[in-house]
């Protein structure tokens, strides 16, 4: 892998050039997805981690996603969260695990087969890094080995410019309104059904929203779940 796809992802200045370059580095290796996310456990072992990602995830997957307890029994972030060791999946992984179900839901966006790796950092910190297709991984184990290894690779390059970026102070503070309307839309509910379930006007539901794309600075409901949960607001 050239050094400078490495150097895009450590000196990144800011989340949308860290962003790309890590989408850059995903498609050298041909794969169209990638994941980085930054797990802290803010006190001590065994407390509430908070999550803070950032990548190319497809908002309609992340419609999909209606049930966040998912991830509680998802092989690959359960190996990720608890274990250094690169990781290699297939619906064979999910299947063994009994989580078929979820590789069936995933692999329609193309979450069919992928590697996984982590880093362990400083405070109670967890570097994860995942690259995702829907396409075989070689069956050569020379080429699949310099996978990982350039996963491996830009995971150690990655994670301080993530510890620099996805936990900053000036994350925009959103209300506990807001956040509700936002937690409600990632789960695909319309802003008449988001309006009844919290008692509030489909217009006011709307006039959120329009508030979030100015704080988010994006433009559409799913550009706003999206960049919520970059930023660890979701």
């Amino acid at each position: 892998m050239n050094l400078q796809r490495y150097e895009q992802v450590s000196q990144a200045a800011d989340l949308a050039s860290f962003k790309q370059g890590l989408i850059d580095f995903a498609n050298d290796l041909d794969f169209g997805l990638i994941s980085g996310v930054l797990a802290t456990q803010r006190r001590s072992a065994g407390s509430k981690v908070d999550y803070f990602s950032i990548g190319n995830t497809p908002a309609e997957f992340l419609a999909a996603q209606v049930d966040p307890e998912n991830a509680k029994r998802d092989p690959v972030h359960l190996h990720v969260m608890s274990n250094a060791a690169p990781l290699v999946y297939d619906q064979r992984l999910y299947v063994k695990a009994g989580a078929g179900d979820l590789w069936e839901m995933q692999a329609p966006f193309g979450y069919r087969t992928g590697l996984a790796v982590s880093v362990h950092m400083p405070g109670y910190r967890r570097f994860l890094l995942g690259v995702d297709r829907h396409d075989d991984l070689p069956r050569e184990p020379i080429k699949l080995n310099r996978m990982i290894a350039d996963l491996q690779l830009l995971a150690v390059h990655a994670q301080e410019a993530a510890a620099r970026l996805l936990v900053r102070g000036d994350r925009p503070k959103l209300p506990a309104r807001q956040l509700e309307i936002l937690k409600l839309t990632m789960e695909g509910k319309s802003a008449w059904v988001v309006g009844t379930l919290l008692g509030i006007s489909e217009n006011t539901v709307n006039y959120h929203m329009k508030q979030l794309f100015k704080q988010l600075d994006v433009s559409t409901k799913q550009a706003a779940v999206l960049k919520a949960m970059e930023l660890g607001l979701l």
